[in-house]
């Protein structure tokens, strides 16, 4: 019997992970492959989880801590849809975690040699990428560009994501600035139209060394860089009128969060919702104060009720993003004629990492 492939996908917040994995779902079965995929997150409640959901195949969640800080429950995941007949699993690290090498893929090599273990592939967004090496001036703290730098300097494959946003000159750049500034090779893909993807697919299932970079990491710097989030998951019971505007209403909040975070000059990593109103699906998110709100999804989306997941992870302290939403949410509905009411919340400052294991020196 063949070995189940593991594929790890990284990357920062809003580096498009899991528009990435919602493309590999669709791909890989069309290859003929029994496809899972495992999400992360410090709390539940996680719009990943319900995205991918969508897809058909296998989702699992670790939740309440990242891959690196609770590896028995990663690879617990990884045997549950093992048991369930995956024989290619994609799993998708919290957006701010990093040495991903040292404590995620060495102890996969060392303690799980029948897994098919992939090379660490780390997506990045290209505004991001010129924040962390300091050429464009950005609200983004530094700490958590650290974070950017180091998951970079550990990848074994890049992938310059957005590459439908850019101009051909604006990749070859950004692609110049990745080939100087770290040694993994990198190739430009749109995740979300498709560009590149199945050029990397080929790549991957072709094999090459997995966890081949190490880097230093700073564990003072990267908790900083972790706790300089507010990070936040709500669940939201909506009720309204039969021809409430589920669209309108779902990108209204993100508008306005936005903008209530721009005035604050509170930089977001990424806000993301997920809208379910009579078996129909509503996506929404922003990546950054200066970035245009996506929605996806369903259209034509009205009805008296409807459940919402909402999801921030924003440059403030978790009370104040606690009160962002509380005040922003209310107004929204009531523009709307809405009543929302908050099922579950959760906002806090994630812990300083902890890794259950941490190996000096490839295997």
């Amino acid at each position: 019997m063949s070995k189940t492939k593991l594929i790890l996908v990284g990357g920062f917040l809003a580096a498009g992970k899991t528009t990435m994995l919602n493309a590999l779902a669709g791909r890989f079965t069309g290859r003929g492959f029994k496809v899972g995929l495992i999400t992360n997150d410090q709390a539940a409640d996680l719009v990943d989880t319900a995205i991918l959901t969508r897809t058909g195949v296998d989702v699992r969640e670790v939740s309440g801590s990242c891959f690196c800080c609770n590896f028995p429950g990663f690879m617990a995941a990884v045997q549950s849809l093992i048991d369930a007949g995956a024989n290619l699993i994609v799993a998708e690290p919290v957006g701010s975690c990093t040495d991903l090498s040292a404590t995620i893929l060495q102890p996969i090599k060392d303690k799980f040699p029948d897994l098919d273990l992939a090379p660490l592939t780390v997506l990045v967004d290209p505004v991001r990428l010129k924040e962390a090496l300091e050429l464009v001036q950005t609200l983004t703290h530094p700490d958590a560009l650290y974070i950017v730098k180091r998951q970079l300097e550990e990848a074994d494959r890049i992938l310059l994501n957005k590459a439908d946003t850019l101009s051909d000159a604006q990749i070859q750049e950004e692609l110049a600035l990745l080939k100087q500034n770290f040694a993994a090779p990198a190739t430009a893909v749109s995740a979300l139209k498709g560009d590149g993807v199945d050029a990397w697919i080929d790549e991957i299932l072709a094999g090459g060394k997995p966890g081949a970079h190490l880097t230093e990491v700073d564990y003072d710097r990267y908790a900083h860089g972790e706790a300089v989030l507010g990070w936040l998951n709500a669940a939201i019971n909506l009720s309204g009128a039969a021809d409430t505007d589920w669209n309108a209403f779902a990108e209204s909040l993100l508008v306005k969060l936005k903008d209530a975070f721009l005035a604050d000059k509170a930089e977001i990593g990424h806000v993301k919702l997920s809208l379910t109103s009579d078996g129909k699906v509503i996506l929404g998110n922003v990546g950054s104060i200066g970035g245009a709100v996506n929605m996806r999804g369903d259209s034509g989306v009205k009805g008296a009720s409807a459940i919402m997941t909402l999801n921030a992870r924003v440059q403030m302290s978790p009370d104040d993003l606690q009160k962002t939403v509380e005040k922003i949410l209310p107004e929204t509905a009531a523009s709307f004629s809405v009543s929302a009411s908050i099922i579950n919340l959760k906002c806090l400052m994630p812990g300083r990492p902890n890794p259950t294991y941490r190996y000096q020196t490839v295997i």
